[in-house]
Formats: structure tokens, C-alpha cells, sequence
């Protein structure tokens, strides 16, 4: 059982290790570009409106994919692009509602899910950072935006990883130890085990001793 429960707290500790070297790339290719983390071509996405409810809510996690080729994109595809909102430069995620081609180019109409009009923006390619992969998980965009605070990086990413670190120093430490005890010749073995031997026959001895010294005065008792 307890090899067991050993395995599982490797597994759960090596895991915990994994997500916390994901989301480090994560805060510091974000910082490199503009906010937006990029694993491997993937974008993770905090939702920070309800612009497109049903779909996905705000504080949801969800994850966009680079675009090679804007010609691939297609009327009813949810992407994510820099757009002017109150004069800042914002990142939003909306519908393609209708494609505009003009000399060889294309721009996009878009419109929230949860909006009754269109935005008043075409997107540009130049402006499109991806396309959601329908890939979202409810409520977690909390978690992701607390990570990228210096608390929450701290908290949850410096200090886990901090110890398992410790702790395996202290199992490479106790290993280096038990390798340095002197290993025990074949002689002490022996011996080891005839005293464990002798040991337990004074033993089994002392118990029958003491279970016919009952006996014999149960029959002295009866009579």
C-alpha cells in the first residue's frame, strides 16, 4: 500500500511540475509579445467579457490556434484580434459574420455571439492573432490571469517547484548516505541471521515454557 501511495505522489508531484514549467513559458512568451502567450502555435485565452455567451463567458479559458492562411478562414469561424476599444488597443474574440475580398486581400465582419450588432471595426489580417479551436474550460481564465501576477507565480509556481527540488536533494542526499555504509561481508550476514535464528527459538521456547507451566497448574487446580 504504501508503494502504492508512493507512486501516485511521484506521479501527482511530477504533474504538478509539468503544468508549473507550462504556464512559466506562458507568463514569460506572453510578456515577450504583447500579452499573448504561445505554446507551440496554441494561444490560451482569457475570456474578459460576455460578448459571446452561450459560446463561452466571461473568466473562461480558451485556447486559439496561429493562422497560416487567411483564405482558410470561413463565415461562422470564432477568431481573436487586435481591435480599438475606448481608444486602446485590446484583444477580442468574436464570430466572422461576413468576408470582404478586395484585390487579392480579405478583411472580416465580426459580431459577438451574445450582440445584436456587428462590430464597427473590420478585422485586417494583419490584426487576426488566431482561431479558437473550440477547446475552453469553464472558469479557468481566473486562474491563468492570477498565475501571471508576480503573487500568483510565486504562490503557485516558484514555491511547489522550490520543494520538490528540496525534496529530491534530500532523497539524492539520503541515497549518496546509504550508498557510503560500508556493504556487510558474508560472514556478518551469517552471523546476523543465526542470532536472528537463536533469537527466535529462545523464543518459541519461552512460550511452550510458559504455556505447559498453565497447563500443569490447571491440573493441579482440577485436583
Amino acid at each position: 500500500m504504501k508503494t502504492v501511495l508512493k507512486v501516485v505522489a511521484n506521479v501527482l508531484v511530477w504533474i504538478i511540475l509539468i503544468l508549473a514549467l507550462l504556464v512559466t513559458i506562458m507568463v514569460f512568451s506572453s510578456g515577450r509579445n504583447n500579452g499573448v502567450a504561445n505554446l507551440l502555435g496554441y494561444i490560451p485565452m482569457t475570456v474578459e467579457s460576455d460578448s459571446m455567451k452561450p459560446t463561452f463567458k466571461k473568466d473562461d479559458l480558451i485556447m486559439c490556434r496561429e493562422i497560416d492562411d487567411v483564405f482558410s478562414l470561413q463565415k461562422g469561424d470564432v477568431i481573436t484580434f487586435w481591435t480599438i476599444i475606448d481608444g486602446k488597443k485590446v484583444k477580442n474574440t468574436h464570430r466572422i459574420v461576413e468576408i470582404t475580398e478586395l484585390d487579392g486581400s480579405r478583411s472580416f465582419v465580426t459580431r459577438g455571439d451574445n450582440n445584436q450588432l456587428d462590430d464597427t471595426v473590420p478585422v485586417l489580417p494583419s490584426d487576426i492573432i488566431g482561431k479558437w479551436t473550440e477547446f475552453k474550460i469553464s472558469g479557468f481564465g481566473k486562474v491563468m490571469s492570477f498565475l501571471r501576477t508576480k503573487t500568483g507565480f510565486f504562490v503557485c509556481i516558484v514555491i511547489p517547484m522550490a520543494v520538490f527540488f528540496l525534496v529530491e536533494l534530500y532523497k539524492f542526499i539520503v541515497t549518496l548516505i546509504e550508498l557510503k555504509k560500508p556493504a556487510l561481508s558474508e560472514e556478518d550476514e551469517e552471523e546476523i541471521k543465526k542470532r536472528a535464528i537463536e533469537e527466535y527459538l529462545a523464543q518459541q521456547k519461552k512460550e511452550q515454557g510458559e504455556s505447559d507451566s498453565e497447563t500443569h497448574n490447571v491440573s493441579e487446580n482440577e485436583t
